[in-house]
């Protein structure tokens, strides 16, 4: 469909830099770039010149029309099927100047090609074989990576270890699918008869392996957009003290000053290859001052938003009422960390204190004074997002929300199966589910779904890519 249709874009980011690179795909790319460049020896001569294959040529981008040099470049011709998009592609690389970039990009455009849309370069390797739906995703993920986790959990999925695993999955649904057809099309004939047992068997294992793909999920989204972390306690417990020791610089104010911290304040840093995304609160209390009132609103709205929590208790002060309302604000979150911290001076109160409220393997002692607790804290941190299980390089996580949703749908579809199975419904009926769950995961991988999803992820690619 895109034989005599060329694109072209800046493949590079916007703003100053060494290089920047337009990138060419389509049938008409190599007479583009001859209508445009002559390579350095070939200045004064005519330009039935050899572009030799996938070797950087130095020249210039000159225009046609006036004969002016645009920029001197390092340009290259690939042909296809082996490339990016499987097309014919070049790629020109400018100084990296917005300028020489748009002026080459309109010589390009002006010189038959159409300016690709937002991630029509994988769109094309995707449409053309090249790597499936899953694998284009695995791009946006790698581009947009923060972490070594993140990273490899995206280049896991960009090598086809997902896709192998769904593709499976698929395969053992596909068997109870042959299986079911037959016995329906043919109860007449000497075939093996189905039966209900073997029906059951075969999607128990099936449920087995959507539930351990389903199952990694919640380690995948937090690789993937990072742990949403929130620091809570009464003013002056130490929130700030603990924002600042974990990104190992000083970015919220600390004072011997209760509520000091007025408004919430958010950065992001890497524990273990885990993103956090960390936001330091106003201390929660009773207040008439206007402005710490609105920034104790805002510290209630985050807790409530948060993956995890980290709750800062003094040691050297008693438990107080303000501490139990915090408590009480903690009532059915599962993921919350207790810090008691200041250790380094007299202890008013202990671990077995808390009993009756957080499990004991939550509380960690701490002094930020010295560091003290802060290395049990990441490795916390670590083993709760893990849940014990391998690490991104060592296995399949889902990282992608519209993966796990189908992948949960697929489950669901299994599970109503089962249950029609066990209930010894007719083949027809079992048949119907199980082919929502071979569909399901066929919308993963892209060989069964809609162009408007289709349009709808490759929507959030950026330009050039």
């Amino acid at each position: 469909m895109f034989k005599e249709d060329t694109i072209a874009a800046i493949a590079t980011a916007p703003g100053e830099g060494g290089i920047g690179i337009v990138r060419i795909s389509g049938e008409s790319a190599e007479a583009i770039l001859r209508s445009l460049f002559i390579p350095a020896n070939k200045l004064n001569k005519e330009k039935e010149y050899l572009i030799e294959n996938r070797k950087l040529t130095y020249g210039r981008i000159v225009d046609p029309k006036t004969g002016e040099a645009v920029d001197e470049v390092l340009a290259v011709m690939m042909k296809g099927p082996y490339t990016y998009t499987t097309e014919d592609v070049v790629e020109i690389n400018c100084h990296g100047s917005m300028v020489s970039l748009k002026k080459t990009l309109e010589l390009v455009l002006r010189s038959g090609a159409r300016l690709a849309e937002p991630g029509e370069f994988t769109k094309r390797a995707f449409l053309n074989g090249r790597i499936d739906l899953s694998q284009a995703e695995a791009v946006i993920d790698l581009i947009k990576s923060k972490t070594e986790a993140s990273y490899k959990a995206a280049m896991g999925q960009l090598s086809g270890r997902l896709s192998e695993e769904i593709n499976n999955v698929r395969q053992k649904i596909v068997d109870v699918l042959v299986d079911l057809a037959v016995n329906i099309d043919y109860p007449d004939e000497d075939i093996e008869i189905m039966t209900y047992e073997k029906i059951e068997g075969q999607l128990q294992v099936i449920e087995k392996d959507l539930k351990e793909l389903s199952d990694t999920g919640y380690t995948g989204r937090i690789l993937r957009e990072g742990l949403n972390t929130v620091i809570v306690g009464k003013p002056n417990v130490g929130k700030s003290s603990l924002m600042n020791r974990l990104l190992r610089e000083t970015r919220s104010i600390v004072t011997e000053i209760p509520g000091t911290t007025r408004d919430t304040i958010e950065e992001q840093l890497n524990i273990g290859g885990i993103l956090l995304n960390i936001t330091d609160t106003a201390g929660i209390r009773e207040t008439e001052d206007t402005v710490e009132k609105i920034g104790v609103e805002k510290s209630l709205n985050s807790l409530k938003r948060a993956d995890l929590v980290l709750f800062i208790m003094d040691l050297s002060r008693t438990v107080d009422e303000e501490d139990m309302e915090i408590i009480k604000q903690l009532e059915g979150k599962e993921e919350v960390i207790v810090l008691l911290n200041k250790a380094d001076k007299d202890k008013k109160f202990g671990v077995s204190d808390l009993k009756p409220y957080f499990e004991e393997e939550k509380i960690i002692i701490t002094s930020m004074e010295n560091g003290t607790g802060l290395k049990e804290l990441e490795d916390r941190i670590q083993n709760m997002v893990y849940e014990g299980k391998v690490r991104a390089s060592e296995n399949v996580l889902i990282t992608n929300v519209r993966h796990l949703n189908l992948i949960n749908k697929a489950l669901n579809s299994v599970q109503e199966a089962l249950i029609s199975s066990e209930d010894k419904q007719p083949f027809e009926l079992i048949e119907i589910d199980v082919n929502e769950a071979w569909a399901c995961l066929g919308e993963i991988t892209g060989e069964a779904v809609r162009e408007d999803i289709i349009d709808e992820v490759f929507a959030r690619f950026c330009l050039g890519k």
